[in-house]
């Protein structure tokens, strides 16, 4: 197999990937239809107003760590208005929000990718019903190393080369920094390699993309929680790690991804948006609905909140990207009619 052809084949089918998940999966569940060239602007979807209904009681929100820590705000900001509810947030990795919501002991399912079927079943199986899945931010998974680290960017394959025993992208094994090269006092350096846990969705999303669903190495040393991972790459100058765009800090730096005929492609909003960083992704927010379509009041609330304006606002401040305009403001419709 000619890796030129594999690489360039597996990008197209990351490209088709990420919009079947924004367009074909989310869209069709809302009759929406996307403008991507119109959404860069992150401000306008809409304010949140609060109404005159009194809202009580608990709301658990379950699963990634990925926006927990934008969750923890957004949750304190809306019982700000709503002093009667209160949000609590958990993020112990987006494989325990199927649990929460089917066992009942989570209102909202936050999840860095989506369910697999055989969560969907199983959640199926408990309601007679798939679960209502909203989008509420766009992510970008990015690979981190120790900011000191001269390292350009790297391609698919060379990513497979250094996380993967399988290498089912064709590649070569990546042991030291002169194999990704590196040159100089570098080359000689082992690599030091970096993996959240088999619990986290970035795991499975970054296993899934750029491992081509391959077996991880068995030297990769698994960090629990996004923040802790960029503190270890931080700290080791011949690191190498993955987490969302968010947690990038001072120590570390975000490098770009090699595309076709070697052009580099930055994990910003506009490469996500087109398609052409590769490791582009929704996060989600599930949540069980009624047989009628509907869900209770304060859940309800809570959403139009995070799709409003001023949450959204805030994500991006926080690193994050925010969503769609005219997606957010659409579901937000599809929330009110019930």
């Amino acid at each position: 197999m000619n890796q030129g052809q594999s690489i360039g084949g597996i990008h197209s089918k990351l490209l088709i990937g990420f919009w079947i998940q924004l367009i074909v999966f989310v869209l069709p569940l809302f009759s929406l239809k996307l403008h991507a060239q119109a959404e860069s602007e992150a401000s306008g979807w809409g304010s949140y107003v609060s109404g005159d209904e009194v809202l009580l009681g608990r709301i658990s929100a379950m699963g990634s760590d990925t926006l927990s820590n934008v969750m923890a705000v957004w949750s304190f900001q809306f019982s700000e208005l709503h002093p009667g509810v209160t949000v609590e947030v958990e993020g112990k990795g987006s494989s325990t929000a199927p649990p929460g919501l089917i066992e009942g002991t989570a209102d909202i399912g936050v999840m860095s990718r989506r369910m697999t079927a055989a969560e969907l079943l199983q959640f199926s199986e408990k309601y007679g019903r798939k679960p209502l899945a909203i989008p509420v931010a766009l992510d970008a998974v990015v690979l981190y190393v120790n900011a000191a680290n001269p390292i350009k960017g790297m391609g698919l394959a060379e990513v497979d080369g250094v996380f993967s025993e399988t290498r089912l992208l064709g590649g070569e094994s990546k042991n030291t920094w002169g194999d990704l090269g590196l040159t100089g006092l570098w080359a000689l350096r082992p690599i030091s390699v970096y993996g959240r846990n088999s619990a986290s969705g970035t795991y499975a999303f970054f296993k899934g993309r750029t491992l081509a669903a391959g077996n991880f190495r068995k030297s990769v040393q698994q960090i629990p929680g996004s923040s802790a991972l960029v503190q270890a790459v931080g700290r080791d100058p011949y690191a190498i790690g993955y987490s969302g765009i968010g947690y990038k800090t001072s120590g570390v730096r975000a490098i770009p991804i090699y595309g076709e005929n070697r052009v580099l492609f930055e994990p910003n909003f506009e490469n996500c948006m087109n398609g052409q960083y590769p490791l582009a992704r929704p996060i989600y927010i599930y949540v069980v609905d009624s047989e009628l379509g509907a869900i209770s009041p304060k859940i309800e609330a809570f959403v139009r909140y995070i799709l409003s304006e001023q949450a959204q606002e805030f994500l991006a401040i926080e690193g994050f990207y925010p969503m769609p305009r005219s997606l957010a403001i659409s579901m937000v419709s599809r929330l009110e009619q019930g």
